[in-house]
């Protein structure tokens, strides 16, 4: 057979010049990519009359090659095969006349021996077997296998050699039956230890409310607490761990300490102003920080002299900010600086990182303002400490949200803000002594810096307790189941609160 190969950068120029060589009648065989482009092996239409000369010499009865034979006999075909191997005929050529090719059974022969060869190549020449042969011996296999779906031949496109087995759909089936059923379990699992907890800490509060009723000093205690506005949680989570032998006043006395101990100030230690660094006041909108800010700065430079304190402010949204700053600065003789962005605030850092004290004023954001994020990257930086400013009037859920959103790792540090327009302190310090907060000062009023006040705790403690006028949210003795009705924190479980 006249077959060549035929080498071209592109698929393209490979025909082309297949086609120069065999001219209009060019069979493609078969189509491969190579390291310097594309293979091509094409051979010519007339071969195919040459090749059923060959395998049919001495015999003018075979029909051409392109025409097809008539269906033969079984024993027809049997007598020829046999003297075929007697006269030691080439498999080719008894292939040939056996299935009398037509263009496109050429190309699948073709390939095929093409595998063959590749195959003995390999493993060592094989008896070789006739396409018939091997039809026979497939035809169990193909019985007991399912037909594969059938593929298009694209010429140019190169022949598959392995093709993967399909995926065992049975044991993925398994497999997610038994996962579905494995999370059903796990969820009615978690069900019932949820309804299980449930249950036990409600038959827990009913019997801590009915040892509280035989009990009329915790009793009164409790609902003081709460008429102050300290949280049901906290209040239980303390007179839990309250003494039954203490008399009336010794559990007043009791409870204060407690109270006490577990409000973290700073008294021990020396002022704010006295300690110096760099703070950044942060907060929600209308807290007081720059009126705080003026303050610090106020004190600072009492001690120390007005060189020894830097003004800076971040608030570029609220109209007047850095005037307001600017005046309180231009009253002590201190200059106020605006920054920008972080790298400003950097650069004014390094200016001022001579001063005994660098006060930074931010601007108020809400505690879900998409803005906060920002505002808070901005202050990340060595040596800036936040002081969180928290507004004593606020309702207890309001300052847990603030607490929670203004957060960071490391000290946390808080000062209470408008503590003269607070009718409560209990939903301040209930909120301090839950979240952990450093208290680190007290501001009472406008004027600077009089209005400023160590944090004390025992001050703090002994005014939220006091009795205040009545008011229609206080709650009655009857009410306290309602207060009780979840489960308290894990205030218990972690150990915050120090009886």
């Amino acid at each position: 057979m006249n077959i060549k190969r035929f080498h071209a950068p592109t698929s393209r120029e490979a025909l082309a010049k297949a086609r120069m060589a065999f001219g209009d009648g060019t069979l493609i065989l078969s189509n491969r990519p190579t390291a310097n482009g594309v293979e091509v092996v094409a051979t010519a239409e007339d071969t195919l009359s040459a090749l059923d000369g060959g395998g049919s010499a001495g015999s003018s009865s075979n029909p051409p090659l392109l025409a097809p034979t008539p269906a033969r006999s079984a024993p027809q075909r049997a007598s020829q095969a046999a003297t075929a191997n007697t006269l030691g005929r080439n498999p080719v050529e008894e292939d040939t006349e056996q299935l009398a090719m037509s263009t496109l059974s050429f190309q699948d022969y073709v390939r095929e021996r093409m595998l063959r060869r590749r195959h003995e190549a390999l493993n060592g020449p094989a008896e070789p077997q006739t396409l018939s042969e091997r039809s026979r011996d497939q035809e169990p296999e193909r019985e007991r296998m399912p037909a594969p779906a059938v593929v298009r031949h694209n010429p140019l496109r190169t022949i598959p050699m392995d093709i993967p087995p399909e995926p065992p759909r049975r044991r993925q089936e398994a497999a997610s039956a038994n996962l579905i059923q494995s999370n059903n379990q796990q969820s009615v699992m978690n069900e019932l230890h949820a309804m299980k907890e449930l249950i036990e800490d409600r038959f827990n509060t009913l019997a801590w409310l009915g040892q509280a009723r035989q009990n009329p000093i915790q009793s009164n205690l409790m609902l003081k607490m709460i008429r102050a506005g300290y949280s049901p949680s906290l209040a239980r989570a303390v007179l839990e761990r309250m003494p039954e032998e203490l008399s009336a006043a010794e559990s007043v006395r009791w409870l204060m300490e407690v109270l006490e101990r577990n409000l973290k100030t700073d008294l021990a230690e020396p002022p704010l102003y006295e300690q110096g660094g760099i703070f950044a006041m942060v907060g929600s909108t209308g807290v007081g920080k720059t009126t705080t800010t003026a303050k610090l700065a106020a004190l600072c430079a009492r001690i120390h002299g007005p060189g020894s304190v830097g003004l800076i402010t971040l608030d570029t949204y609220r109209v007047g900010a850095h005037e307001q700053l600017r005046t309180y600065g231009r009253m002590l003789g201190i200059v106020a600086h605006l920054a920008h962005d972080r790298a400003a605030l950097q650069d004014l850092l390094g200016l001022l990182s001579g001063k005994k004290m660098v006060l930074i004023d931010t601007t108020g954001v809400a505690p879900r303002d998409p803005r906060k994020r920002d505002m808070l990257d901005v202050l990340d930086l060595p040596h800036v400490n936040r002081l969180l400013v928290l507004n004593a009037g606020c309702h207890g859920d309001t300052l847990d949200d603030v607490l929670t959103a203004f957060k960071t790792e490391g000290s946390q540090q808080a000062i209470l803000s408008k503590v003269d327009e607070a009718v409560k302190l209990g939903p301040a310090i209930d909120a301090l002594i839950r979240h952990q907060m450093v208290l680190r000062g007290v501001t009472n009023g406008q004027r600077v810096p009089e209005d400023w006040e160590r944090a004390d705790a025992h001050k703090l403690i002994s005014t939220s307790m006091r009795a205040p006028a009545k008011s229609a949210f206080d709650p009655k003795a009857t009410d306290l189941n309602f207060f009780f009705s979840h489960s308290p924190d894990t205030m218990n479980e972690r150990g915050l609160v120090d009886a």
